[in-house]
C-alpha cells in the first residue's frame, strides 16, 4: 500500500528529499509523472487507474500539508528495506495508506513503470 502524509504533519520537509520517486510535494504543489521518473507521454497510474500525459500537471493532493501522490509512491520497495519517509518523519505522520493498499510486486511493478 502507498502511504500517506497525516494532519499531524508540521511541515518541516525532511520527508521529500528522501523519496526515490519524487512522490511527496509540499502542499499546493502540483505533481506530474514525469517529477523525479524517465516518464513521458501517456502514462497510467498503477494505483489509481489515472490516464495522462506524464508531463501534466496535477491537481495537489493537499493544499495545506505535504503530502505523498499515491500513483508514484512504491513504499520505496526496490530501493530500501523501509519507507524512508517514515524512518525520517519527526512526528510519525507518514502511515500507511488503507485506501491504497498494493502487495509487494505491485509496488515492485510500479517502481519499474515509473523508472524505465
Amino acid at each position: 500500500m502507498a502511504i500517506k502524509i497525516t494532519d499531524e504533519c508540521i511541515n518541516c520537509g525532511a520527508c521529500e528529499p528522501e523519496c526515490p520517486n519524487n512522490a511527496i510535494y509540499e502542499g499546493g504543489a502540483e505533481w506530474r509523472f514525469s517529477d523525479g521518473t524517465s516518464l513521458k507521454g501517456s502514462y497510467t497510474g498503477k494505483s489509481t487507474g489515472l490516464i495522462t500525459d506524464a508531463e501534466v500537471p496535477q491537481v495537489p493532493v493537499s493544499m495545506d500539508l505535504y503530502y505523498i501522490a499515491a500513483d508514484k509512491c512504491t513504499e520505496c520497495t526496490g530501493f530500501h528495506d523501509e519507507p524512508q519517509c517514515a524512518a525520517v518523519c519527526p512526528v510519525d505522520c507518514c502511515v500507511s495508506d488503507e485506501n491504497n493498499v498494493e502487495t509487494k510486486e505491485a509496488l515492485l511493478a510500479k517502481k519499474e513503470s515509473l523508472h524505465l
